[in-house]
């Protein structure tokens, strides 16, 4: 059973770098609204970036910051 496994990784791994050799021309098209989704999605993934950073780097600033207040205080 042991023997199995690694032809069998061997294999799949074989298959999926011989797969993109066998593809063949379409002939398809993106048309005006999946073009707007794909850019629409991209925005809402950079702004979401950016709150995702904003909102972190608050967090982050506000524990130091009370980190920091604690230290001070404890060495007046």
């Amino acid at each position: 059973m042991d023997k199995l496994k690694p032809r069998a990784m061997s294999s799949g791994i074989s298959l999926c770098l011989l797969l993109p050799l066998a593809h063949q021309i379409s002939h398809n098209y993106i048309d005006p609204g999946t073009g707007s989704l794909i850019i629409q999605a991209l925005i809402a993934s950079l702004v979401g970036g950016f709150y995702l950073t904003k909102v972190s780097w608050n967090k982050v600033k506000n524990f130091f910051g009370k980190l920091i207040s604690k230290f001070t205080r404890s060495n007046d």
